[in-house]
């Protein structure tokens, strides 16, 4: 009996590590941002919704609460966990305080009887004077004192143990309540959550009536995504060239002074002075290899890293990976990195598409030179060189950067023009050295 009942407590104690890392106010944390985003959401679902027609915004949004409302019920279950939890904890003190209680008043019983018993002064007095000694009488009477002690300690831990596992049973009662909210909380989220799949299978049922726009759309965006990628390659092979051929002027003159400082050594010469020769400049492959960064030495060349700011930005970029700024302060990613499918049509995006207010302010995600702005099917687009890495920021209505400018983390760009459904747009795109697109939700910090 004893072995079952310990092993029902380590199972029990198992269970409670189990849980450990999910406590109230983590779970209500995550509550509350989960429902912050859900507003989001909404807010931009109803921008979205002043245009009559459906949209591949208004699906990913949709699809986004979808996910959100998901996790929130997710996460009541882990809130339903810890109360049940709790409640069967308080359940097994209740318990244990109750068999306490009933030991201490069966002992109390007992004492009292016996001092019934012995009441009267007669049985006091006999039980002094029958001492064998004097010793043993003063040893009887502080007996008798610690007994009268005891008698009270016994009282007071009864009174204490009543008050406690009256707390635990408000502590239960008071548990069993907010469970009962969680309860009522989930069944909300649950029946919201059917709300917002029927949503969805309303946005899906009315695109595929507008199969033609949806299609057009695609199109579009796989010729903007064509064009914008040939003038990436070119604007990348441009940058290259350009970096190549100051390398190679520099490199020159570097010859030129050697040789000058050649020249001059053969001449009598002021020894105080040293030569211009030990100052030589670092050629673009040595100076690819020097940094703030303790592996900079390890890196492969790169032409856009020959120089020390070149370099420092590639490093700062790379560093910040999973951790950069959004290029917006609100909006929603409509279409993902990769290909993708909306209905039966398919299509492919080298970066991210998010939905957003028209007139939004775009900003740059990191440190750079602005190398390009370009006209992009009658839209704006910057492309901001960080390092070897770029970043583009297309759809835009109105730029506010110029070629060549150095920007920080955050400087505005321009602001995010409509896409062809009169809907808020940017296509953000993060490329290396060779133009090869890569995911930016994996450079962007999470949210």
């Amino acid at each position: 009996m004893i072995k079952k009942i310990l092993l029902i407590f380590l199972a029990f104690g198992i269970l409670m590590a189990g849980h450990a890392q999910d406590t109230k106010e983590d779970i209500q944390k995550r509550q509350q941002e989960l429902q912050k985003e859900l507003d989001d959401l909404n807010n931009t679902l109803a921008q979205i919704k002043k245009n009559k027609k459906q949209s591949i915004s208004q699906l990913a949004v949709v699809q986004r609460k979808i996910r959100l409302r998901e996790e929130m019920v997710t996460n009541l279950n882990k809130d339903l966990i810890r109360l049940d939890n709790d409640i069967t904890s308080s359940t097994v003190e209740i318990n244990q305080l109750k068999s306490q209680l009933d030991t201490l008043k069966h002992n109390y019983a007992k004492s009292i009887v016996f001092a019934y018993k012995n009441r009267s002064n007669y049985d006091y007095l006999n039980f002094l004077f029958s001492a064998a000694s004097f010793n043993d009488a003063i040893k009887r009477v502080a007996y008798l004192k610690n007994y009268r002690h005891n008698r009270e300690i016994q009282a007071d831990n009864i009174v204490k143990t009543e008050q406690l596992m009256e707390q635990k049973i408000v502590q239960l009662t008071s548990t069993k309540t907010d469970k009962n909210k969680v309860l009522g909380e989930q069944s909300k989220q649950l029946t919201v959550l059917e709300d917002d799949k029927k949503q969805k299978d309303q946005v899906l049922a009315q695109l595929k009536t507008q199969e033609a726009d949806v299609s057009d759309q695609i199109k579009n965006n796989e010729k903007n995504r064509v064009k914008l990628r040939n003038a990436l390659q070119q604007v990348i092979r441009r940058e290259q060239q350009r970096l190549q051929e100051e390398a190679k002027r520099k490199e020159q003159e570097r010859q030129k002074e050697e040789a000058a400082n050649k020249l001059a050594a053969n001449k009598p010469a002021d020894n105080s002075k040293p030569s211009s020769a030990q100052n030589k400049a670092l050629s673009p492959k040595q100076n690819s290899g020097q940094g703030s960064s303790g592996n900079a030495s390890n890196r492969s060349y790169s032409p856009f890293e020959s120089t020390q700011e070149g370099l420092t930005q590639s490093i700062n970029f790379e560093s910040g990976r999973g951790n950069l700024p959004w290029p917006v302060s609100s909006g929603i990613v409509s279409i993902h990195f990769g290909p993708y499918q909306i209905n039966n049509i398919r299509g492919n995006n080298d970066g991210i598409t998010i939905a957003l207010p028209v007139g939004a302010s775009v900003k740059a995600i990191a440190d750079g030179e602005v190398s390009a702005i370009f006209d992009l099917g009658g839209q704006n687009a910057v492309i901001v060189r960080h390092g070897k890495y770029f970043t583009t920021y297309s759809n835009l209505a109105s730029v506010s950067v110029n070629k060549g400018d150095q920007v920080k983390a955050g400087k505005v760009l321009g602001t995010a023009a409509a896409d062809d459904s009169g809907e808020g747009q940017l296509q953000f795109q993060v490329n290396n050295e060779k133009g090869a697109p890569l995911d930016p939700e994996r450079w962007l910090k999470h949210r």
